[in-house]
């Protein structure tokens, strides 16, 4: 196992769901300077952040380091590292480590790399770290295959329906309870009237619950939270109109935890094209995605900048009980990332000549 592999497995070893990210963070930031990092700290949200370089331009390089819970037990099975986060996103953000530490970085240039906590939840890391940042370019951390780049992700709007009474007969009032239940199920059939299976993943919206519960015991309440993914070309306003509207007709109260807009990239971005310029030299064919989830690309989508997610592993691992990463293509991403990172910077001052 190289310095590398030894790197990934041993933060994929360490547990880190959201809300628990310290030990990890830890870890990662006794390990920056080994791999190259001039500076790292580990800021006030619990994020770990380091940079290369000086100049006053910036590209940021965010991936995250916690995970949610579960997942297989970490192994070795040949050259595959099974376990939690080894995917989503661990792997993206050793790749970041890695190949932002090796990379060439151009006069005027400074490279920053951000471990963000709090993806899987609230994003917490990222919206601490927008504001003290406006670099002139970025890459997300987040599992696209060695040869992929991702172009977009669809919004979220993550909403909690909630109701209490003091208690009454069931046979003369359904209770919160059937209330949740009523306006939840009215958001998601109002979501899927709005879908066509005929559109690209990114332009269909989706509805599911996350969690639900009802307690009677005397008084009674329940809750219902909602994960309500938006598409390309809807406001957020749209659908928070839609609960406030249900959660009115059946007599709940209603809360948005969590809102991110959906965003894409053009294809000609030039992150995106230095990112497949980079994949062709490895000799892959490049492919670019538009996924169905939402990232902190969504969040960082208000620096304006030329963007784009990028990291090893396959995303339908994600969240799953089979969540595993080819090495080799570990490898081979950090190679990828290497060799971009310099062109894009090199890009975008001949860009800016122009």
């Amino acid at each position: 196992m190289n310095v590398q592999e030894k790197l990934l497995f041993d933060l994929v070893s360490i547990k880190s769901t959201s809300g628990s990210e310290a030990k990890a963070v830890d870890y990662l930031a006794g390990h920056m300077a080994e791999a190259g990092w001039e500076a790292a700290f580990v800021d006030h949200a619990g994020n770990i952040v380091a940079s290369r370089g000086s100049g006053p331009k910036e590209i940021v390089l965010m991936g995250h380091i916690d995970t949610v819970p579960g997942g297989p037990d970490t192994r070795m099975e040949g050259k595959v590292l099974w376990g939690r986060g080894s995917v989503d996103a661990k792997g993206p953000l050793c790749t970041f480590v890695c190949a932002g530490g090796k990379a060439a970085v151009p006069q005027g240039w400074k490279i920053t790399l951000i471990g963000a906590v709090g993806e899987e939840t609230d994003s917490k890391g990222a919206r601490y770290r927008i504001s003290r940042h406006s670099p002139q370019a970025c890459i997300i951390g987040e599992p696209s295959s060695t040869y992929g780049v991702t172009i977009g992700y669809r919004g979220s709007l993550r909403t909690r329906l909630f109701g209490h009474d003091s208690g009454y007969h069931r046979s003369n009032s359904q209770g919160p309870s059937t209330a949740c239940v009523k306006a939840a199920a009215s958001i998601i059939n109002s979501v899927e009237e709005m879908d066509d299976p005929t559109k690209k993943i990114i332009e269909r919206p989706h509805a599911a619950v996350v969690t639900m519960k009802g307690i009677e015991n005397g008084d009674r309440s329940a809750e219902i939270i909602l994960d309500i993914r938006m598409p390309i070309g809807k406001d957020v306003k749209d659908f928070e109109d839609l609960v406030k509207e249900a959660a009115d007709t059946y007599g709940v109260r209603s809360r948005f935890d969590f809102a991110a807009p959906a965003h894409i990239v053009p294809k000609n971005d030039p992150v995106v094209r230095c990112l497949k310029n980079a994949v062709r030299k490895e000799g892959l064919k490049p492919a670019l995605y538009a996924k169905s989830g939402t990232a902190d690309f969504n969040l960082a989508a208000v620096w304006d900048c030329p963007m784009a997610a990028y990291g090893p592993g396959d995303s339908v691992l994600d969240h799953t009980a089979d969540e595993r990463l080819d090495l080799e293509k570990y490898l081979m991403s950090i190679s990828v990332l290497e060799n971009a990172l310099p062109e894009i910077m090199e890009s975008l001052d001949n860009y800016q000549s122009n």
